[in-house]
């Protein structure tokens, strides 16, 4: 009997090599069926959908910076899809007391409608997407992404 090269026997960096890109094909697999919905259903960008998210989270509204940081995107990437919102009537940027030079953006009512269409379709697509998932394997997987998150932070 044979070792099976891509099965147990394999040795585990080639394991974790073939886990790692099948991760990366199935993220960009569920990532390009959300962009399709969002471009289908409502005209608008994953990008966009994610500053609207982001927004809507921070009901205050965020400077241009905790955004950008908080999206893990260049203040430059922000700007222009902030600039289409405000455009679009559906975001806003209002001025910080006492610095004159800095603002906050946040949505407005219409733009917060709006997401809220937006996330409720989104969340019955994902739904869809993951659906031959029971609660055992949700489960087990963010058990195994979450400690790959907190075990590898800090490593190259």
């Amino acid at each position: 009997m044979t070792a099976n090269p891509k099965g147990r026997d394999a040795p585990l960096s080639q394991r974790r090599l073939r886990l790692w890109l099948r991760m990366l094909r199935t993220t960009r697999t569920v990532e390009s069926q959300l962009r399709d919905f969002l471009r289908e259903e409502f005209d608008t960008t994953l990008p966009r959908f994610d500053v609207m998210a982001a927004l809507f989270q921070s009901s205050d509204g965020l400077k241009m910076s905790a955004l950008s940081k908080r999206l893990l995107v260049s203040n430059g990437n922000v700007t222009g899809i902030v600039d289409r919102l405000e455009h679009d009537g559906l975001a806003e940027r209002v001025s910080v007391a006492g610095d004159r030079r800095a603002s906050l953006v946040r949505l407005t009512d219409v733009g917060e409608q709006r997401f809220q269409e937006m996330a409720a379709r989104h969340r019955a697509v994902v739904d869809e997407i993951f659906a031959p998932l029971d609660h055992d394997r949700l489960d087990s997987l963010a058990e195994a992404f979450g400690r790959l998150k907190d075990e590898g932070e800090g490593n190259p």
